[in-house]
């Protein structure tokens, strides 16, 4: 029997292949050159994808466009579960979602998506978001801003031990919301930033815990050339250190090669965070980078037309 990571690899390298050679048909097209009343285009978008590397960016999907999106992430490449025993974390499977989006309007878009989840403390995630983009950066405003809200539900079966997070007491228990204020700014051809203001609250948490967090996100995307672009992201949560210990939470960090294909973005990662979406990856990164507890990712965006 083939073991799950090597065939999540396996199927990963036959999608990838299988992209390429769809792309030849029609059917999946580059999203059209869109001027607004700034003489804002979608060629000199502020970020290329909807996403950063683990959270939002404050682009948007064109109207009547979805994108499929596949994101995988590995066990830890160094530390006590990395090495070369772990093939440096590929035989270990972090976290894993597949999602569907779709452009409502040019500045409107929704998602939903089903992730695997870390089991740290969650498993059987399904997750669903809204983005709207107030502004967008042209000759008379300076700054791109979205503003993004989402939840998450777990469906995973509840532990029969009272002490745990996935207890649940209550159906409300399984339920964790975010919201985020986006603002960034194209700065040169080749330099782009964001800061993320980004809040989280979730209905059950542990007692060394605290149900609402405060983040403050920041990220940049370097334009290597018309294909390949270097992208970070940082996000800070604030607590205080009775309520919530550094030794046992962390921040997260992330630092990607982002590809530009036909039809679809490809990012490969490096994050010391285990699970996917604002909700997991801001309260729940444990990995500390200095014992190297970083893994390796990468996300698929593919778009097609809906309706013209």
């Amino acid at each position: 029997m083939i073991p799950k990571s090597q065939l999540s690899i396996f199927i990963f390298f036959i999608l990838f292949g299988s992209l390429q050679l769809v792309a030849q048909d029609s059917i999946i097209v580059e999203e059209p050159i869109i001027t607004d009343e700034y003489g804002y285009q979608s060629e000199e978008k502020t970020f290329f994808s909807t996403r950063i590397i683990n959270g939002h960016s404050v682009e948007t999907l064109s109207k009547g466009y979805m994108e499929m999106r596949i994101e995988h992430r590995f066990g830890d490449m160094a530390g006590t579960n990395g090495g070369a025993q772990n093939m440096f974390g590929f035989d270990n499977l972090s976290d894993m979602r597949i999602a569907l989006e779709y452009g409502v309007t040019k500045d409107l878009m929704v998602g939903f998506g089903r992730s695997k989840g870390t089991g740290a403390p969650y498993r059987s995630l399904l997750d669903g978001f809204v983005k709207y983009c107030v502004l967008r950066q042209g000759e008379k405003q300076p700054v791109s801003i979205a503003v993004i809200g989402g939840s998450t539900f777990t469906y995973q079966k509840a532990s029969s031990d009272q002490s745990q997070v996935n207890h649940f007491p209550k159906a409300s228990h399984r339920l964790a919301y975010f919201a985020q204020l986006n603002v960034a700014r194209r700065f040169t051809d080749w330099l782009s930033v964001a800061v993320m203001p980004t809040f989280v609250h979730r209905n059950y948490v542990a007692a060394n815990d605290i149900n609402s967090l405060v983040s403050l996100g920041g990220a940049f995307r370097l334009k290597l050339n018309q294909k390949f672009a270097i992208i970070g992201e940082y996000y800070h949560a604030f607590h205080g250190e009775n309520s919530r210990p550094s030794d046992t939470f962390k921040q997260s960090m992330a630092i990607a090669l982002e590809w530009q294909t036909f039809g679809h973005n490809f990012t490969i990662n490096i994050t010391n965070s285990g699970g996917l979406g604002e909700t997991q990856f801001i309260p729940y990164t444990y990995e500390n980078l200095m014992k190297g507890q970083f893994r390796f990712g990468f996300c698929v965006g593919r778009k097609f037309i809906v309706n013209e």
